[in-house]
């Protein structure tokens, strides 16, 4: 079975650059609060760490 994380949005996108609003559309949030559990691969944490300041992971499962 494949890694995972969930990863919660605890930040929110206003007056961030566009490229971090992006990042955050690609893991699938948008909105405040929101979670989106997503398969663990280097791509994803990077994607993660890119925004680290406006997402958390909450667990990783696997």
């Amino acid at each position: 079975m494949a890694k995972t994380i969930v990863v919660k949005q605890v930040g929110s996108p206003i007056r961030r650059p566009a490229k971090q609003r992006a990042t955050l559309i690609g893991l699938g949030l948008n909105k405040m609060n929101r979670t989106k559990e997503l398969e663990d691969t280097p791509s994803v944490r990077g994607m993660v760490n890119s925004i680290s300041h406006m997402v958390e992971i909450i667990e990783e499962k696997g």
